[in-house]
């Protein structure tokens, strides 16, 4: 990867959704040059795909993140599990005290409560921990 996808990469991180003749023109490229190193960099699973981020009017209004402990090889069930769960929207593992950090959306308080309660119901979660998410105060895309 060199700075032209660098820049590239910096410019589709701030809008996706940019022409690919905008992006030729702001790199100083030609428009097929700038296509075949989109090409070539998603081949490369540098870039992975294109996602919406919803503006604060869209967003549910209870966001959370649960942190899980979780039984000694219990991890696949779990992740099953929190899977067929319709509010939760990330599962990344972790090397800290916990195992697992599960981020949660919901409508209501007792659709958050309803959730976390069934979380816990999973067999091989020893113990969680929930905060809920008052105000997003910086958020950039990765």
């Amino acid at each position: 990867m060199d700075d032209t996808d660098r820049a590239l990469i910096a410019l589709l991180s701030d809008d996706a959704r940019l022409p690919v003749a905008t992006l030729a023109r702001r790199l100083g490229l030609a428009r097929t040059t700038v296509q075949a190193r989109i090409e070539r960099l998603e081949a490369r699973g540098l870039i992975a795909g294109y996602t919406l981020r919803l503006g604060e009017a869209a967003r549910p209004p209870l966001c959370a993140t649960a942190l899980l402990s979780i039984e000694p090889r219990s991890g696949p069930a779990v992740l099953d599990r929190l899977r067929s769960l319709d509010q939760v929207r990330a599962v990344h593992t972790t090397s800290g005290r916990v195992d697992l950090i599960v981020t949660l959306v919901a409508r209501t308080t007792a659709e958050l409560d309803d959730t976390l309660d069934r979380i816990g119901e999973i067999g091989g979660v020893k113990s969680s921990e929930s905060l809920i998410h008052l105000a997003t105060k910086l958020e950039r895309p990765v």
